[in-house]
């Protein structure tokens, strides 16, 4: 047993998940097979396919994807992500196939090396870990955190909250189940897994397992002193993979960091880490009006801090004039393969020079495909 995974205690103020009663329906099964062999003429026919899942499904209420149903099955699900203006690559994401992990622990274990290998010393892969499916009369496992890594919000005995307010709520529910953090702005949170027939558990990362970048400015020194850092690996960690009607409850993936998450949200926004009247004070700006725009030039300074921080770390990440051209690159192909591509406007737009970039200025269309990551029911 690793050294770090003796942290693992039970989390017994979250109730057991409730047992999946449902039968996969076949319809969505089918659908999703003739996707898989349209697009992928190698395989040959679907027929013999079709019959097999039918089967399969009428015997024991589910299916089980072969590897190439899987793989395929999460890139697509990435294609159909509405709210992501990076997919571009899509048909880049390696799948790390982990439906035998059975244990809480089997799982923690498994999402300590996700991040290992999605950070691959500052050049992010694009990745996603898949475990076990819920079938009839038992759930998969499930991970509670919204992000594998996630920093920490303390409240405090006058109301505000040091670290990540975002995560106050979750911070409260892990103090409470015994983890203790040393009170910091960037204390990373434990992971919480849930398993179907079990109490969760609780784990700290491993310190090597979270690659993260100091933030600083290339022409103002003072920027270090803020003291600001961020996480180079944004992995997605509380949706369900829906392929073909089977659900994956437990599937983080992660891609890149576009700048202005960090720059223009994580670390600006009122509800977040607020930093703009930090940086608009140690700029001289006037802040007494709105009309001197302090908001607009330390929005700036921020996300110029943020760029040149993971480009002097040597970790990938790319600005949101560049990743807009990409998106409408995408856009385009998937034109030409006679596929929509859903969009989500209010996302797909960058939080910051919005009218600026390219993708700003048009509409989109936005229907509800699968292969999915969504929301759990």
């Amino acid at each position: 047993m690793r050294t770090w995974i003796r942290s693992l205690r039970p989390f017994d103020s979250i109730a057991v998940q409730t047992l999946i009663e449902r039968t996969i329906d076949v319809r969505e099964a089918e659908r999703f097979i003739r996707l898989f062999h349209a697009e992928n003429p190698a395989a040959g026919p679907p027929q013999a396919r079709l019959r097999e899942v039918a089967a399969d499904i009428a015997r024991y209420g589910t299916y089980a994807h072969t590897f190439a149903e899987l793989e395929f099955g999460a890139r697509v699900a990435w294609r159909n992500s509405n709210r992501c203006i990076g997919r571009l690559y899509w048909r880049s994401l390696r799948v790390r196939d982990r439906r035998q992990v059975t244990s809480a622990e089997g799982v923690a274990i498994e999402c300590v090396e996700h991040l290992r290998e999605a950070a691959n010393g500052g050049r992010i892969r694009p990745t996603v870990t898949v475990f076990a499916p819920d079938v009839p009369g038992r759930p998969g496992l499930r991970i509670l955190n919204e992000q594998l890594i996630r920093y920490a919000g303390y409240r405090t005995a006058d109301g505000r909250v040091v670290g990540d307010p975002r995560q106050a709520d979750f911070t409260d529910l892990v103090r409470a189940s015994g983890w203790r953090g040393a009170g910091g702005r960037f204390d990373v949170l434990p992971l919480v897994v849930r398993s179907g027939r079990g109490g969760p558990l609780l784990c700290t990362l491993p310190g090597d397992a979270v690659l993260e970048v100091p933030i600083a400015h290339p022409h103002y020194p003072w920027f270090e002193e803020l003291g600001l850092r961020w996480h180079a690996v944004p992995a997605i960690s509380d949706l369900c993979l829906e392929i073909g009607g089977i659900c994956y409850p437990c599937a983080p993936f992660n891609g890149w960091y576009m700048g202005a998450e960090i720059g223009a949200r994580n670390l600006a926004d009122v509800d977040r880490y607020d930093q703009l009247p930090v940086v608009a004070t140690r700029l001289g700006l006037d802040t007494s009006t709105e009309r001197s725009l302090w908001r607009d030039h330390a929005l700036v300074e921020l996300n110029v801090a943020v760029l040149h921080s993971f480009e002097r770390a040597g970790v990938t990440m790319t600005d949101h004039h560049t990743e807009a051209r990409r998106f409408l690159t995408h856009l385009a192909r998937e034109e030409k393969a006679g596929r929509v591509c859903p969009a989500d406007w209010s996302w797909i737009v960058p939080p910051i020079s919005g009218g600026a970039t390219p993708v700003f200025h048009r509409y989109y269309d936005n229907p509800a495909l699968t292969p999915a990551f969504v929301r759990h029911k």
